[in-house]
């Protein structure tokens, strides 16, 4: 069957280009999913449709600058209203970060025309074996590429509805590859009537999958309560600030007994070093007469130009004199919490005091909690799956506990009121319904909220209000298949689904290759 282009490749540009600006509508806080599959199907039906491999790229490449630049423009506001930067450059650098973070989806897109151009691939086989697995390929390797950068990954959208059910199995780059899988149905009705038969089964298969309990209650629910502060970003680190903020966490923690008490990440602004003497005494002073466990954000000092961004953990039952539980983050932001070489420069345009963090181990000890096993995550670290999911498998070695409850501290006080708050605790939301575990959100300014195994935020504070959530959590044993095998088996899939494509392709003259002699 010969596609031909009905429209000038131009105007096709300008269309994927506003497709992928409209996809950011599909993602949090407006959630409508529907939208990223039909945007990603119209990508589709123009590849198919494009005049050569070259072109399908550009279209590719359009579509994903588009969605990256809105879904991820609120990093303006830290470069400009934080940093100083000029916000000229601010744009700039948004505009030239989505743009190349989107060559990967023109890689997709470009790469499926010439494997369909190179193979003589039908539509039906492109659309259903090529994209999708093209597709998943593109968006696993945005998330580790130059330390990756997930965000707005396509699988998010799918936290809600039908696909959801995938996410404990496959994760959210299986969902990249389902998703793309029901565009290509989409992209195929005007050619292929019985597409809708796979794109029915696709999604009562997500709905069926809802239904499995892969994990199970651990002992007995905790009281929790965690803090959000509502310290400005601009006072954060202010001198005059730090007293503060210091009494303001201290009589925030002390307000009221809990099994756990957690505060955002960087909550005390200050090294562990130049604490005042006897802070830390005092709060484990009052963990021990409350019985209570307290999770502090703060970063620590372990020598000359030895720093991490790091939790600390006190217990009642510590003795007196023994080491605090501590989880240093292991995967740091570039710019952030460290500067890619060559780049110092950039840094010093935005005044930012930032430096180079020493960087934590991939696995750690969870932090013991009256029976549940409390494992930190800190800021960006939620966005990297593999890793949590890699932190939870390494428990079934002898003498290692396995992680029951996950907790977030965050501060993204850095993106102000925008909808980076809420794509963030779409991004935790994921990581519950992959590891079957309740995740627990305590950060600065929002989104401080309890999340159960389902994904599904059962209680939350509203952003940029200084406030206390409690809230009773159950822990979660047992491991999810995603927990299991991370993103390995989805990456073995879409590389199988290409093989099974060039087994399938046919000679110059239309008939099968001879390795398929029967289609």
């Amino acid at each position: 069957m010969n596609i031909r282009p009905s429209a000038p490749l131009p105007l096709t540009l300008l269309l994927a280009l506003a497709l992928g600006a409209l996809n950011v509508f599909a993602f949090a806080p407006f959630n409508f999913w529907p939208l990223q599959i039909a945007t990603l199907a119209l990508v589709c039906w123009m590849l198919l449709r494009a005049p050569s491999p070259r072109a399908a790229a550009w279209i590719g490449w359009a579509y994903g600058s588009g969605w990256l630049v809105a879904g991820v423009h609120w990093l303006y506001i830290s470069m400009h209203r934080y940093g100083g930067m000029p916000g000229w450059m601010a744009v700039l650098a948004v505009v030239i970060l989505g743009a190349g973070l989107a060559s990967l989806c023109g890689l997709a897109t470009g790469g499926t025309a010439w494997l369909r151009q190179r193979w003589s691939l039908s539509p039906a086989v492109t659309a259903l074996l090529v994209f999708p697995s093209a597709w998943a390929l593109s968006e696993w390797t945005r998330g580790w590429i130059f330390t990756g950068f997930p965000w707005v990954s396509s699988g998010y959208a799918h936290n809600v509805g039908p696909l959801a059910g995938f996410a404990p199995v496959i994760g959210v780059y299986g969902l990249a590859w389902i998703s793309a899988l029901a565009a290509g149905c989409l992209a195929l009705l005007p050619y292929r009537k019985a597409a809708i038969g796979l794109l029915a089964l696709i999604l009562a298969g997500g709905i069926g999958l809802k239904s499995v309990a892969w994990t199970e209650p651990n002992g007995e629910p905790i009281s929790v309560r965690l803090l959000q502060g509502d310290v400005p970003q601009e006072m954060k680190f202010a001198p005059e600030q730090i007293e503060a903020t210091l009494k303001l966490y201290y009589d925030m923690i002390s307000a009221a007994p809990a099994d756990l008490i957690a505060t955002p990440e960087t909550a005390i602004p200050l090294l562990s070093s130049q604490l005042p003497p006897d802070y830390l005494g005092a709060l484990q002073d009052f963990a021990q007469k409350s019985n209570s466990h307290l999770v502090l954000g703060l970063p620590m000092r372990d020598g000359p130009q030895q720093y991490s961004n790091s939790v600390l953990g006190l217990s009642p039952q510590a003795a007196a004199g023994a080491p605090y539980y501590r989880y240093d983050k292991h995967h740091l932001v570039p710019f952030g919490e460290f500067i890619p070489l060559g780049f110092r420069w950039f840094v010093d345009m935005m005044h930012i005091p930032l430096g180079d963090f020493h960087r934590g181990a991939l696995l750690q000890q969870p932090f013991s909690v009256r029976g549940q096993w409390i494992m930190p995550n800190i800021c960006y670290e939620d966005l990297f799956g593999e890793e949590i999911a890699a932190q939870l498998a390494v428990s079934r070695s002898p003498g290692v506990p396995q992680a029951t409850i996950l907790l977030n501290v965050s501060n993204i006080a850095w993106f102000g009121d925008s909808i980076a708050l809420p794509q963030h605790l779409q991004i935790s939301q994921m990581r519950a319904l992959e590891t079957g575990r309740p995740m627990l959100r305590a950060t600065n300014t929002g989104v401080t909220a309890v999340i159960n195994p389902e994904g599904e935020v059962v209680k939350q504070l509203p952003p940029f209000q200084r406030g206390t959530l409690s809230a009773l959590v159950q822990g979660y044993k047992g491991l999810t298949p995603y927990s299991r095998y991370g993103n390995a088996p989805v990456i073995t899939w879409a590389l199988l689904m290409i093989v099974l494509a060039g087994l399938l392709r046919r000679t110059k003259d239309g008939k099968p290759h001879q390795h398929d002699k029967t289609r």
